[in-house]
């Protein structure tokens, strides 16, 4: 197969686009949380379980993704996994009717999901230089941030008017899109398969993966941003609504509103992802990292105290929230190619995804059990509640700046940026 035909701006545009489709599954439950957990009489911490069963699906995802693109390419991995995706997207939004039933069916959607993540970053790093790599994956994960954004916006129009299924549908719709732009943009890309006969197994390739130090210590950052970012999406739009109905600056029960608020927060946040990414080319990964990772911490720690402050404030401090949380997730994936030989990339990328996802899969569940140890009930909000709730968060956005921390210490890090950690 020969070279694409595209220039690498329009390339990596299309590619972008099929992501963001692709995406539009992965905010829509939380997008419709606050209509569900009244309609299918869920607790706080069944209404998280369900967000953490998708996370939990996906990571499973991105780890079998991971691997199978060392031994298929990840071209081939990015689209025959799109088409589970679309089927088990379709089997969501058709049959979920219940806890039980979305527990299973968003379970089953995150696992599918996973294609078009790990093997999109894969094939970007194949295609641009160190030089331009943070900034194209920025953009990348910019995208995704966008379709976050765009299931909200959705959302939040069609879900008080039509019900929550319509909205599940329109996300669902996304995922084809999605392939439809995967599958035209990647024609003429080359389907590259690094490893060798004489390559190691891959368990040999995961364990050479931790052994290596550096490695490890952005992987472990990167696990516990995964928990404040993943903990942080699944209950902003049902805090705001909580929110609102404390100080009456809109009716209560008003979910369109919140869920448009969280909406703009992701919509904003595209800028955080190329921000970051762009950032760390310049000044160099751990910086950035550094920077924002602390940001994002400090407003886990006091976001949840503010849920009786005024409606303009906390949208204000919603959004530079979504910013810090998103914009070293680019720089994390960035670095992570540059500390380990392009033959271990997808058995990296699948070590990360089990370690991180796993983590950020617990962090809706253990958000929600924190709201219903005490004593949130819906439509009663308690400052106590929330303000506990996101210090969950913030603990976990400390841990990843401690990490990151010891890893621009380690002598081992100078490949990162060309040298400028």
């Amino acid at each position: 197969m020969t070279e694409s035909r595209l220039t690498d701006a329009r390339w990596l545009a299309l590619l972008c686009l099929s992501r963001m489709s692709f995406s539009l599954i992965f905010t829509v439950y939380s997008g419709i949380l606050p209509l569900v957990r009244e309609a299918w009489g869920m607790s706080s911490t069944q209404a998280g379980l369900i967000q953490s069963a998708w996370h939990l699906g996906f990571l499973v995802s991105l780890f079998a993704a991971g691997m199978i693109s060392d031994r298929k390419g990840a071209r081939w991995t990015f689209l025959h996994m799109s088409y589970g995706a679309v089927a088990s997207a379709a089997l969501f939004a058709l049959l979920a009717d219940g806890f039980l039933s979305a527990l299973i069916l968003y379970g089953l959607a995150g696992l599918c999901s996973g294609g078009s993540y790990t093997p999109g970053l894969t094939l970007i790093s194949e295609r641009f230089e160190p030089h331009r790599r943070g900034r194209a994956m920025g953009f990348y994960l910019a995208a995704a941030s966008l379709g976050y954004a765009l299931s909200l916006f959705l959302g939040s129009f069609i879900a008080p008017t039509a019900g929550w299924r319509a909205a599940l549908a329109a996300s669902a719709a996304g995922t084809l899109l999605g392939l439809t732009l995967g599958a035209w943009v990647l024609r003429d890309t080359p389907n590259r398969v690094s490893r060798h006969d004489r390559a190691p197994a891959q368990s040999n390739a995961l364990l050479e993966v931790w052994r290596n130090r550096p490695a490890r210590l952005i992987i472990l950052a990167y696990s516990f941003h995964a928990w404040e970012l993943l903990g942080l999406w699944a209950w902003l739009p049902t805090f705001l609504v909580s929110a609102m109905a404390v100080d009456g600056s809109v009716r209560p029960g008003n979910v369109g509103v919140g869920v448009l608020i969280a909406g703009l927060c992701h919509l904003l946040s595209v800028a955080g992802s190329v921000f970051g990414g762009t950032l760390s080319d310049r000044y160099g990964r751990t910086a950035v990292i550094l920077l924002f990772a602390g940001m994002s911490a400090a407003c886990s720690l006091i976001y949840g105290w503010l849920i009786t402050a005024p409606l303009w404030l906390l949208t204000a401090v919603a959004i530079v929230y979504n910013l810090a949380a998103i914009a070293d997730s680019s720089v994390f994936s960035t670095g992570l190619t540059e500390l380990v030989p392009h033959r271990y990339i997808g058995a990296a990328y699948s070590l990360r995804s089990v370690i991180g996802f796993g983590m950020g899969a617990a962090s809706p569940w253990v958000f929600g059990l924190t709201l219903d140890l005490a004593g949130e009930q819906p439509g009663e909000p308690r400052v106590l509640a929330w303000g506990l709730a996101f210090s969950t968060l913030g603990v976990a956005g400390l841990a990843a700046t401690y990490f990151t921390w010891r890893l621009r210490c380690a002598v081992e890090s100078q490949p990162l940026a060309g040298g400028l950690r």
